[in-house]
């Protein structure tokens, strides 16, 4: 099934015990890919990955780094080979709903939601992670933290202040992950550093899952606050950061939500409409 922006096109906000069946959907917005799945489906995506000892690039959408994608050729490379560009915050679906298409809010997965359901999994089924990024001492923090609540996962990790232009620095780090040969890799460095380093050593990586996770090692910490429920699902996750970390989040927000909001305005009048939006149900 395919929905081109030439009709607006609603689907329809399903009731909690509708929403795990939601279809897998690839959205290209602006030429940009975005895999809208829920949660569930996303770790279930990772599950079959390591069960059938596959490799998976799982990165994420959001206003940063669609306005990254316009910037960076190779970031918006990145993203179109990964295997999964999960919907991260409200401002792409609110851009999908200016086309003419609502999605359901099910389809917005940022690691808040992700992280826990990941977790748990891996928990449950004794799944190995290896968490990549952060400061040395938040980096312990947050390995202490999980295997405080998950016990049953095999935990390894190294901090992000490494030169991963120093091939000597470099190789050493993915050397420590490849004798762990964890499940699931989470890269916490920062977009779009995470995503640099991801493109460049993938192939080297002996892994099920690799993921792009933002703050998700400093979340695990308890360094980076949780925002509350009611703010993310009314868009407002973005100014719950911004109060917390403005003075490194000013320029994304205070200038990239605007600068995004005017591509997608000018994209409405100015580009044929079957170049805006595409909307296809994965088989």
């Amino acid at each position: 099934m395919a929905i081109s922006h030439v009709h607006p096109t609603v689907v329809a906000l399903p009731d909690v015990t509708d929403a795990e069946a939601l279809p897998n959907l690839d959205v290209h917005l602006l030429g940009r890919r975005i895999t809208c799945m829920t949660a569930t489906a996303i770790v279930g995506a990772i599950h079959s990955a390591c069960v059938e000892q596959r490799k998976i690039t799982v990165a994420h959408s959001n206003v940063h780094g669609f306005n990254l994608s316009m910037q960076l050729p190779w970031f918006y490379n990145f993203l179109q080979s990964a295997d999964i560009v999960h919907c991260d915050g409200t401002g792409i679906l609110k851009a999908i709903r200016i086309m003419g298409t609502e999605l359901p809010i099910q389809y917005r997965v940022s690691y808040t939601q992700l992280l826990p359901k990941l977790l748990q999994h891996c928990d449950q089924h004794g799944l190995s992670l290896f968490l990549l990024g952060s400061e040395c001492e938040h980096l312990q923090k947050a390995l202490e933290n999980v295997r405080t609540q998950y016990p049953n996962i095999r935990l390894s990790g190294h901090d992000g202040y490494f030169d991963m232009n120093d091939p000597v620095e470099n190789d050493l780090v993915v050397e420590q992950i490849n004798r762990v040969k964890p499940n699931v890799l989470l890269v916490g460095m920062g977009m779009p550093r995470q995503e640099n380093w991801i493109r460049q050593n993938r192939h080297r990586l002996s892994t099920n899952a690799i993921l792009a996770g933002g703050a998700a090692i400093d979340r695990l910490a308890g360094i980076v606050s949780t925002c509350p429920t009611y703010l993310s699902d009314a868009g407002l996750e973005w100014l719950y950061r911004l109060w917390h970390e403005p003075k490194r989040l000013a320029t994304r927000y205070l200038l990239g939500n605007p600068a995004f909001l005017m591509q997608i305005a000018l994209a409405k009048v100015q580009v044929r409409p079957a170049e805006v939006l595409v909307i296809q149900s994965q088989q």
